[in-house]
């Protein structure tokens, strides 16, 4: 599986030390890491490359990091081959001129409502094609709407959609959309968040000895500047551990 970071906060977090942390975590995430900055431009980072030896990525975390708002990412692929397209994060625009960026953990079994979707994708990651099918759907709602979609219409959309794709599969995921941080999580223990009144930070496992507490299963959380802005109805799509699954994958699909 993969593992995710991100921060929303209300002014710029100097975040050297945690991302620090995070990516040392890629000797069992080895298949490749990014990064997105999203204040302002949104600014992408990725290599097919272990973290650990990433020269890049070295040199990269040697100078200040500082941003108000940031995902960050290491891979252990199920899915999609070794390279760069396969790395996350993800960005596409809807119709409006919004751009979507979105980090994925787990893996999509029932995949039958994205299957239309890898002939348009770059790379052939099961992420990817989530991106893809959220893009087409709010393109669809944008025209329901004469292009616009307002705050609390898009939020309830992108939860209804998080809703559909969470059942029978593993969906921990971060989005943004240049307004607000989507956060969701069906599978305990997986997502954990700590706060404080200038940002949220999420990771997939604690990155240091502060208090952690974990985010709401089988939820959309939306964040903004930091701070919980919605927090939607719960679902029951909880996910648990299937080795049959992942024997199913490696048989049918890896390429590692």
């Amino acid at each position: 599986m993969c593992e995710l970071f991100g921060i929303s906060a209300n002014k710029k977090i100097l975040l050297n030390t945690a991302l620090k942390e995070f990516f040392s975590h890629s000797e069992e995430h080895p298949h490749g890491w990014g990064m997105a900055i999203l204040d302002n431009n949104i600014s992408i980072e990725k290599e097919p490359e272990k973290a650990s030896r990433s020269k890049y990525l070295k040199y990269r975390l040697e100078v200040p990091v500082n941003s108000s708002r940031l995902f960050a990412h290491i891979r252990k692929a199920t899915i999609g081959e070794l390279n760069f397209n396969n790395c996350h994060p993800f960005v596409k625009s809807d119709d409006s001129g919004r751009k979507w960026t979105l980090v994925h953990n787990g893996t999509i079994f029932n995949s039958e409502i994205l299957a239309e979707y890898q002939s348009l994708q770059e790379g052939n990651t099961d992420s990817e094609r989530v991106l893809l099918y959220i893009i087409d759907k709010i393109n669809e709602k944008l025209k329901e709407n004469n292009g616009c979609l307002e705050n609390e219409v898009r939020i309830e959309f992108v939860e209804k959609l998080i809703k559909k794709l969470a059942k029978g599969n593993k969906l921990n995921l971060l989005i943004y959309d240049e307004e607000y941080m989507y956060v969701h999580k069906n599978q305990e223990g997986t997502l954990y968040l700590k706060n404080n009144e200038d940002y949220t930070m999420f990771s997939t496992r604690p990155l240091d000895s502060d208090t952690w507490k974990d985010v709401p299963i089988n939820r959309l959380m939306v964040y903004k500047d930091g701070k919980n802005i919605y927090t939607g109805k719960k679902h029951n799509h909880t996910y648990v551990f299937d080795e049959e699954h992942y024997k199913f994958l490696f048989v049918h699909y890896s390429t590692l």
